[in-house]
């Protein structure tokens, strides 16, 4: 997703009226260029040979049981990151706005705009039940709401279990250096640092690997698994769909809003990338090692 060529019309008319100063937007033009540079041509976000290979859905068993473990592991302990950026907020806005990810991560769905279900009164979490959008405000708990839950359904039709999955101890090494990277970056006390972060993770997770896990996953729904859930998957898709268009809104509204140290926030935006990476990366060569294995068992 590329920047924005101008500026918001509420900047527009701030600078009109004087309240903020041309040469701090034309600041934030080169802001903008610097992100085209150094940010958004990143290989985790231009060229992720995992997913692509994953998209076109030769997998078996064996490849989505790897990568659902692994993936697992990344969800469940992404909350340990969340929680620390929560409590390193630097406003009570921001501390409003973690919060609302961290409990809709753990079951507190958004509260509705329109007329739901109960999730815990289906056998499975359907795709409808929970909204996309809102806030966990006043909104119900449910333990089947849960993210890691989701998974924990959809990982019983390949003959997972809970103790398969989730816990530090399933995570490969690039894995763990993802989840650590995380904690660090994300969830950084330094601001600066975990502005750049939290920026970068969005702009991976808007750069369509979602979809490309989802349609490979559909064939080998369709081929060997026709009872796999996907709600987890097509849910977080839903989403960051959504959360592409406001990313760089939001970072508007930090720019013109703090003094920002470009040099911390693009360092913690390019560690952050290559601690995603090397997820995939690890997921990458492990697949390439299984290939080599069934090549010389063949």
């Amino acid at each position: 997703m590329q920047p924005p060529k101008t500026v918001s019309e509420e900047i527009l008319k701030k600078v009109k009226s004087g309240e903020i100063s041309q040469s701090k937007v034309d600041q934030y033009h080169k802001l903008l260029e610097r992100i085209k540079r150094e940010i958004l041509p990143h290989e985790v976000i231009t060229s992720n040979q995992f997913c692509q290979w994953f998209e076109k859905g030769r997998i078996d068993k064996e490849d989505v049981c790897h990568f659902l473990v692994q993936f697992s592991v990344f969800s469940n302990l992404f909350i340990e990151a969340q929680l620390k950026k929560t409590i390193n907020a630097p406003s009570l806005e921001a501390m409003h706005t973690s919060k609302q990810i961290l409990m809709n991560e753990l079951g507190v769905v958004f509260k509705p705009t329109k007329k739901q279900s109960d999730p815990n009164s289906s056998s499975d979490l359907e795709e409808d039940i929970v909204q996309e959008e809102g806030t966990v405000d006043g909104g119900a708990f449910y333990f089947r709401a849960a993210h890691f839950e989701w998974m924990l359904r959809m990982i019983s039709h390949v003959g997972l279990t809970f103790n398969d999955v989730g816990k530090r101890r399933h995570g490969t090494e690039s894995t763990l250096f993802f989840c650590d990277e995380l904690c660090r970056l994300y969830g950084s006390e330094d601001t600066q640092v975990g502005l750049g972060a939290s920026f970068a993770v969005e702009n991976w997770a808007a750069a369509g690997f979602w979809k490309e896990l989802i349609k490979g996953l559909h064939a080998f729904k369709e081929r060997e698994c026709p009872k796999l859930p996907l709600a987890f998957f097509n849910w977080h898709d839903k989403v960051e769909d959504q959360h592409a268009a406001h990313t760089w809104d939001e970072l508007e509204e930090e720019f013109f809003s703090i003094e920002l140290n470009e040099d911390k926030f693009f360092h913690g935006a390019k560690e952050m990338l290559d601690g995603v990476n090397s997820f995939w990366k690890g997921l990458n060569q492990d697949r390439k090692n299984r290939e080599g294995v069934r090549r010389f068992q063949g």
